[in-house]
């Protein structure tokens, strides 16, 4: 039978996600075989599994963190908020349909439980140690009786609980008090420890409010985790959009991301920004648009209402200035969407709304459907024409989550991709679009930026367009995540007490 632990935070954003992860990482270095779990995930950055399946990146990061490859299990709810306070309900990875947040938590997510309780089976049967996320903090107390991600889950597996607070946002040791204070007692009893993450300074400092939590509390604080910045792992959800930089930097190259209200798979972008040639900052508004050399629109939960965002709020007539002037600009999946004439929803597929006119830049239209394409493909890159130089690539991996099928109006657009494996299967399907002048290409493969020479090719053309001399790539991504993983597993290793953490779980006696 596997032995489990769990990681519950005082509130989002504490660092549930990385500590678990973290876990996952020393477990899998100690030889244990280890597997991540959330129940829940309300996520608008996703993953397509080898099978086909959506689940939050998260459990992604935590799965390679393990040596593992992502399966729907590991996260078997995922909620992706559409705007309106309703969210689309993935279950086991395949789209259900949409619902408001009142009707989901007031008696649908407690019909899922049996769902989450069958995947914690399947990964109980199959492995050593089970590592859990939380979600949100145990004491909303408006959530409590339909919860199926923190407590229910704790109690239904008699799991351990380690409770996070944040200390760099203030009030963690209020919150730690006032966290437990309104679980019950048998959902006290199951908190093992308490974890202070993300602190800065002198530790010694800290001690006083040490010895008054294990006092007043009766808990032992097991670790003072410190701040570690730049971890190069991928981000969660579109909260840790606030830590990201909104105002232009200098460098040799700077690209803007325009940040839409439903952005989604913002990770997209992840490996330009760790680039140290590269400045990359997200705009939401002409104010902040800057004079960047590469403009990205990223994928969109909702495109159709990011679209009238962008029109509403002056950013398409930006857009279209700035790309008049020479700069040059790529959309991926809802990006790509609204680089068309029209997008159409006549089912209401995401939106209230028929669907709007695209930027115009592609001539192409959208219309959404009810079924959601979600594979893995591998393409190849044929002589994308980018600012006067023709990039190629091979086995570009990357996965596509879309609803939308996107019609041709114009023969003579050149497609520079083409997909030779969707799904496991070979194929032989042309993909991509771009501007016959080459300033303008979309594509509905999340990922393709993390291919390391296609990367530095697109940076190098912008180079060499401003005068610069081209760079060597010398990254590798994959060695660069293995390293993150390794070096947050040995930060934590040093900073909490895993000798405790593991007679807490019976794997020490």
């Amino acid at each position: 039978m596997a032995k489990y632990i769990m990681m519950q935070g005082t509130s989002s954003h504490v660092g549930k996600s990385i500590l678990v992860t973290a876990l996952c990482r020393i477990f899998y270095q100690d030889g244990l075989h280890v597997v991540p779990f959330k129940a829940q995930n309300m996520a608008l950055n996703s993953y397509v599994t080898r099978d086909g399946k959506e689940m939050g990146r998260a459990q992604v990061a935590q799965a390679e963190a393990a040596g593992l490859e992502p399966m729907v299990d590991m996260n078997p709810v995922l909620l992706k908020p559409t705007g309106n306070q309703s969210s689309q309900v993935v279950l086991m990875g395949k789209p259900v349909g949409n619902m408001s947040a009142r009707d989901y938590h007031k008696g649908y997510s407690i019909k899922l439980f049996d769902t989450v309780k069958g995947a914690l089976g399947r990964l109980s049967d199959d492995y050593e140690v089970v590592v859990i996320e939380g979600a949100g903090s145990p004491a909303e107390v408006n959530l409590h009786d339909n919860d199926i991600v923190n407590m229910r889950v704790a109690k239904y597996l008699g799991a351990p609980v380690l409770l996070i607070a944040d200390i760099d946002r203030g009030g963690a040791l209020a919150s730690l008090v006032g966290t437990l204070e309104l679980l019950t007692p048998e959902e006290r009893d199951l908190v093992k420890g308490l974890i202070i993450n993300k602190f800065r300074g002198d530790v010694t400092l800290l001690e006083p409010a040490v010895k008054f939590l294990e006092e007043k509390t009766g808990k032992p604080v097991l670790g003072i985790i410190p701040h570690i910045e730049h971890m190069g792992i991928d981000d969660e959800d579109s909260v840790s959009l606030e830590d990201k930089n909104e105002k232009p930097q200098y460098n040799d190259v700077t690209i803007a991301v325009i940040r839409t209200p439903k952005i989604s798979n913002f990770t997209d972008f992840d490996c330009l920004a760790g680039e140290e040639d590269v400045a990359l900052y997200y705009v939401d508004s002409v104010e902040s648009f800057g004079a960047p050399d590469l403009i990205m629109l990223p994928g969109s939960k909702n495109t159709t209402e990011d679209m009238i965002y962008l029109r509403e709020s002056g950013l398409e007539a930006k857009i279209k200035e700035r790309v008049k002037a020479g700069v040059p600009l790529i959309g991926i999946c809802g990006g790509y969407q609204m680089l068309g004439e029209e997008i159409r929803d006549p089912h209401h597929t995401e939106s209230n709304k028929d669907g709007t006119q695209g930027l115009g830049l592609l001539e192409m239209t959208t219309t959404f459907s009810a079924e959601k394409l979600t594979s893995q493909v591998t393409a190849d890159c044929h002589e994308l024409e980018f600012l006067g130089k023709k990039i190629s690539a091979n086995n570009l991996k990357g996965y596509e989550i879309h609803m939308g099928e996107t019609v041709f109006t114009n023969d003579d657009d050149k497609h520079p991709l083409r997909i030779t494996e969707r799904a496991n299967e070979k194929t032989d399907i042309v993909e991509g679009t771009q501007r016959n002048d080459g300033l303008v290409f979309g594509t509905y493969i999340h990922g393709i930026f993390d291919h390391d020479d296609f990367r530095r090719a697109v940076l190098n053309a912008i180079r060499e367009h401003k005068g610069l001399p081209p760079k060597e790539n010398t990254r590798n991504v994959r060695v660069e995540k293995e390293h993150a993983y390794n070096a947050l597993a040995d930060t934590v290793r040093k900073h909490l007490d895993m000798k405790k953490v593991r007679e807490i779980m019976g794997l020490e006696k």
